[in-house]
């Protein structure tokens, strides 16, 4: 195996990932949902011959990033690679295959070399609608929420599978916007594989396999290393979350021991009919290995060597590993509180890496047919704030553990009848501490147009507050109203003309006791509007002064 000095690695590392960088770029400019050209709710990663994940574009959703390489394995089963053609894409969208709920699809496409397969280049995007009922939270069974494609070729040697494209056409409500996309993702695929072939033909490669293995062993034993430093021992952490209609609980057990950890889930709520809340392995497993990488080895490119000492053993059956056909459409309403329990669990080890309790994702979709925006649906995904950390305040609303954008209002009031009233910043909504939680917002906006709107919202912590860290205190608990009245389920509400929204998405928790933080920051967010007067008193016994 060729031996790569440490300059040389970095260089050719930082090219394919450049490379990635430009297929994510592509991608923003080429797909026709806002999920995607805003929101940017997709990944786009490169693998070796075997399906390993060695780097990923800057921006690329990190759970996507970590499922991939399960998923290109059961494409590969299915397709081998000597069965296998320029021009070839194979996909699937099952939740269990792949990253746990219809909407989103895995694209392979093989890149060769010399007639042989070096690599490959995937993609993961969140499709605006795959069919299915209109309810994101409520559902008994998958099957109603969409169509599940079993791994298949999008494409063979360059030419659409007409059936394919055909049959997931017919069973959605925006086939434009779904064949659109999964032909764009399919496009930016092949620029990539070109890139890859330009790649290696001006370093003189004929493979990618030495500097697959290289950033495969070099990062695997990396995150070893860091693991080995921490003290051996079972650390526990439980919290309760929103659940839907009924809490649920998570329950937590790592165990460090030598240069390698398990996470087990022992006790955790078993999985539930009554709601879409369930989430399959592959999602359980790729959202709880990302705070480890973040707390770890923060400055190393993503790939699969890093993951590849950390084992995560949710009870199967439970609602972090729901078995088939169990509706699965918002398991990121559980699986996106799972960092805090890793956090929780690890705060005192992990060193100044961790933060509280965010305030949650909270994705709705807007569709309706109406002149001049003809048959629309526009997806907006908005955050909390973000938890306190040992070091820092929690920061205000971004995404976390994703890594989508928000997407404009002025973008979706050009795409559906909306006017936007408000987006601005919740005071009082941030947890207390010694670096308190990160505010939360409010967004409200008025349906503007003539017919009735679809809405569908997926909430979190609006049964549960975000909790804090080390006596830092929970953030506020989210609310949502139409025309002034509180909302406590969410089916699919149908909005009249005229009907005004208002959705107030929680704070993070703080971390550290609240009487440790300094008066001149108190004070300051007094004056920045942050916190009322009021609060400061409560929360923390200060009391401005008379100005």
């Amino acid at each position: 195996m060729k031996d790569f000095g440490a300059v040389e690695l970095e260089i050719l590392w930082q090219r394919l990932i450049s490379i990635l960088d430009e297929v994510d770029q592509i991608i923003v400019r080429t797909t026709f949902s806002t999920i995607l050209s805003e929101s940017r709710d997709f990944a786009c990663i490169l693998t070796d011959r075997h399906g390993a994940s060695l780097c990923q574009s800057v921006w690329s959703s990190p759970s996507f990033c970590v499922v991939l390489p399960r998923t290109a394995r059961v494409l590969l089963r299915r397709f081998p690679a000597h069965e296998l053609q320029p021009g070839d894409v194979l996909a699937t969208n099952d939740p269990w295959q792949g990253t746990g709920h219809l909407p989103d699809y895995v694209l392979l496409m093989p890149i060769f070399r010399a007639g042989q397969v070096v690599a490959y280049m995937g993609t993961v995007s969140h499709m605006s609608d795959v069919g299915g009922h209109p309810n994101e939270i409520e559902g008994s069974d998958v099957f109603a929420e969409g169509l599940r494609m079993a791994p298949f070729k999008l494409f063979e040697a360059g030419r659409e599978n007409d059936l394919a494209f055909s049959l997931i056409g017919a069973n959605c409500r925006a086939p434009d916007l779904l064949l659109g996309d999964l032909r764009a993702m399919a496009g930016a695929a092949l620029i990539a594989a070109r890139r890859i072939e330009e790649f290696l033909y001006d370093y003189g490669m004929t493979h990618l396999d030495d500097l697959a293995q290289t950033i495969l062993t070099r990062s695997e034993q990396l995150m070893r290393n860091r693991i080995a430093a921490l003290p051996d021992g079972c650390y526990r952490h439980e919290l309760e979350i929103d659940g839907y209609l009924e809490r649920v609980w998570l329950r937590t057990q790592v165990t460090v021991r030598g240069d390698e950890i398990e996470v087990n889930f022992a006790g955790t709520s078993d999985q539930t009919e009554a709601a879409a809340i369930n989430a399959s392995y592959n999602t359980t497993y790729a959202t709880v290995v990302f705070p480890f990488k973040c707390a770890l080895v923060p400055d190393t490119p993503n790939n699969e060597g890093l993951f590849r000492p950390i084992a995560v053993n949710p009870p199967v059956g439970s609602i972090l590993n729901a078995q088939f056909p169990v509706p699965v459409k918002a398991r990121a309403k559980t699986t996106n509180n799972l960092n805090q329990c890793i956090f929780g669990a690890l705060h005192a080890v992990f060193g100044d890496r961790v933060q509280a309790s965010n305030g949650g994702i909270w994705p709705f979709v807007l569709s309706g047919a109406e002149e001049p925006y003809g048959n629309y649906l526009v997806d907006m995904l908005p955050h909390g704030g973000r938890g306190g950390q040992p070091t820092m305040d929690g920061m205000l609303p971004v995404a976390w553990p994703n890594n989508s954008t928000i997407t404009p209002c002025e973008v979706l009031e050009t795409k559906a009848p909306l006017h936007f009233r408000a987006k601005q910043l919740w005071t009082d909504s941030a947890g207390a501490g010694q670096h308190r939680g990160g505010m939360g917002q409010v967004i409200v906006f008025e349906h503007v147009g003539q017919e009735p709107m679809m809405f569908n919202l997926t909430p979190d912590r609006v049964a549960t507050v975000p909790p804090g860290l080390a006596e830092g205190g929970p953030g506020a608990m989210g609310k949502v109203r139409i025309n002034g009245e509180p909302v406590e389920r969410f089916p699919p509400i149908l909005l009249q003309p005229g009907d005004v929204v208002e959705l107030c998405i929680g704070g993070g928790g703080g971390f550290g006791p609240a009487h440790l933080r300094p008066h001149d920051l108190i004070a300051r967010d007094v004056d920045q509007g942050y916190l009322s007067p009021e609060q400061a008193r409560a929360q923390y016994g200060f009391v401005a002064s008379a100005a």
